[in-house]
């Protein structure tokens, strides 16, 4: 982890959840996660001019979901997490698959600095909720530093569609569509303890930061009023 100058950046191992430095939990997680397909993200970033020579950022890598299928449709793949054992699960990974062109970074959003030639896209998927709003505009400011005008965003994240006094009827039905064994999925619980221990924000907060980092929304889409997927690009400065 590269140390912050500015004083007032927070540790970003103390927002990272628990269970993230858990070796037990990383080798669970991407049954848990339910592996999800990273073809149509790839497919994503292809349709917006990100090539095969191109650099591509994932941030919160995790144990490499994108971020191996990324490898072989672009030229540089640099995975950045805070977990030294996630990182750890994905270097295996790549070095078992021959991917020569992944790096992997300890570090975070706030933490992370580029080197080498510009990335053309960042991806992120579940991740940016682990930082408080000051800090994911402070995040997504960084990112837009990171890639050039026309460069690609691609988030997904749990972000909350819906306003306030909603709230309540939107969990429940969160809640009842919980799996019960938490070795095959999130349940109930699991929800619970994101609502109340993690940052996820609302969407009409969120689209604010964006436009104010510099990006514009090409594309986005919801389901069930807490998972939001955007495409974004950057502007002309």
């Amino acid at each position: 982890m590269r140390d912050m100058t500015a004083r007032w950046m927070v540790d970003e191992h103390a927002y990272a959840g628990p269970e993230h430095l858990d070796a037990e939990f990383a080798a669970g997680y991407d049954r848990k996660q339910g592996y999800p397909d990273a073809a149509d993200d790839v497919a994503v970033l292809r349709r917006h001019g990100v090539g095969e020579r191109s650099t591509v950022i994932d941030f919160g890598a995790g144990t490499g979901q994108f971020a191996l299928a990324a490898a072989e449709a672009f030229g540089r793949v640099v995975a950045v997490d805070v977990s030294p054992i996630m990182l750890s699960r994905l270097s295996q990974a790549a070095s078992d698959g021959e991917l020569r062109n992944v790096e992997c970074v300890q570090a975070g959003f706030l933490s992370y600095e580029h080197a080498g030639p510009p990335a053309e896209a960042v991806f992120t998927r579940n991740a940016l909720h682990h930082l408080p709003d000051f800090f994911k505009a402070v995040a997504l400011t960084r990112i837009a530093g990171m890639v050039p005008p026309g460069g690609v965003l691609r988030l997904h994240d749990l972000i909350y569609d819906f306003r306030p006094e909603d709230a309540d009827a939107i969990f429940q039905r969160w809640f009842d569509g919980a799996v019960d064994d938490p070795a095959v999925g999130y349940t109930a619980a699991d929800y619970l303890e994101h609502i109340q221990t993690e940052y996820s924000t609302f969407r009409w907060l969120l689209e604010p930061m964006l436009d104010v980092a510099g990006f514009d929304i090409a594309d986005v889409t919801y389901s069930g009023s807490v998972f939001g997927a955007y495409t974004c690009i950057r502007r002309p400065s």
